[in-house]
């Protein structure tokens, strides 16, 4: 299997560490099930259980959450690899049969975000919806699923960062090769980094990260949430706020064109800041003009059915003019007591 072992500074122990969960054949075909793969689906699993529970809280109807969840799950997948291949295009223009290959890494959370909300959005306004109230289910669950999926980095020792003394640095064989291979190209992004000497986990802070965050939105939910939308704006600040300061230490980040620009952190500090200010605003707005928010304050009743008439016979005519005769009896029997 492939397996390295992992050290840590304030640790004399290692830890083997393999990035393959299983192998087996099935029909005479080599089946290979990897860490990455098994610890992003748990992850995912769990986010989708959240939203559930959530959803039925709220009355949200489960059949068109999971319309949503169908294809916002396949556009999300979509969304994260097309980010990922297109600001690595440099490599992938030559490496066109790796493209699909998403059982090594290699998925942007943004990436997904955006495939995941526009496919959301579509989904919500066919089905009327409450979108808003979707998206602060997203946003928890996301937090979720991200917490736990950051730990396929681990087993495939990627999403690290530079060097550090701290009692957590890690290192490992794989981390070596890894800064080997790419030092050119780091010095040349003004990272000077040693392979030999441990390394931020930088996975490690992200997961914490996630897992934090969720507590504080868990919080709010519970006892703060004053607008649909609040939850998923609050998401935003938090996991953007992180997420810049985190990507900071990575070796390696995806880079705008030939700049030393990282997107992810350009684009956590641009969600951050324009999610804090839309946030502030709807805070201030709900302060001066309160109103309920649906699916906590109230649930909206379904629209009436009609009374079908058309291609009705004579005698079903008959009846229903009786049950209508009826309760306008019943009526003016009521305001006559």
């Amino acid at each position: 299997m492939d397996s390295t072992t992992v050290y840590f500074t304030a640790l004399d122990k290692g830890f083997k560490v393999s990035s393959i969960l299983a192998e087996f054949e099935l029909f005479g075909n080599p089946i290979t099930i990897r860490w990455y793969g098994a610890i992003i689906a748990f992850g995912f699993l769990l986010a989708v259980l959240w939203g559930g529970r959530m959803a039925y809280k709220w009355k949200m109807s489960l059949d068109k959450m999971i319309d949503v969840l169908i294809y916002g799950t396949f556009a999300a997948i979509i969304g994260a690899r097309l980010y990922y291949v297109i600001f690595r295009w440099d490599y992938y223009a030559s490496h066109a049969s790796e493209i699909i290959a998403i059982w090594n890494g290699g998925l942007a959370i943004y990436g997904g975000i955006i495939g995941g909300i526009i496919a959301a959005f579509i989904t919500c306004r066919f089905n009327k919806l409450n979108f808003f109230n979707l998206l602060d289910c997203a946003g928890m669950s996301l937090l979720i699923g991200q917490g736990i999926g950051r730990w396929g980095n681990f087993a495939n020792q990627e999403a690290f960062g530079t060097n550090t003394n701290m009692p957590w640095g890690m290192i490992s064989e794989k981390t070596s090769i890894y800064l080997v291979d790419h030092k050119e190209e780091l010095e040349a992004l003004g990272m000077s980094v040693d392979p030999y000497s441990p390394v931020h986990p930088t996975f490690l802070y992200e997961s914490l990260w996630c897992i934090g965050s969720f507590l504080i939105l868990l919080v709010m939910y519970k006892k703060f949430r004053k607008f649909s939308g609040q939850l998923f704006l609050s998401y935003g600040v938090l996991y953007g706020t992180g997420r810049a300061i985190i990507e900071g230490f990575r070796t390696d980040s995806l880079y705008i064109g030939d700049t030393t620009l990282r997107v992810s952190q350009v684009l956590s500090f641009a969600v951050a800041m324009l999610f804090l200010a839309a946030l502030v605003f709807m805070l201030i707005k709900t302060k001066k003009n309160p109103k309920p928010i649906e699916g906590v304050d109230f649930f909206p009743e379904p629209a009436p059915k009609k009374e079908k008439t058309k291609g009705a016979t004579t005698k079903d005519m008959r009846t229903l003019a009786k049950k209508r005769a009826n309760k306008h009896l019943e009526a003016e029997d009521k305001q006559e007591k």
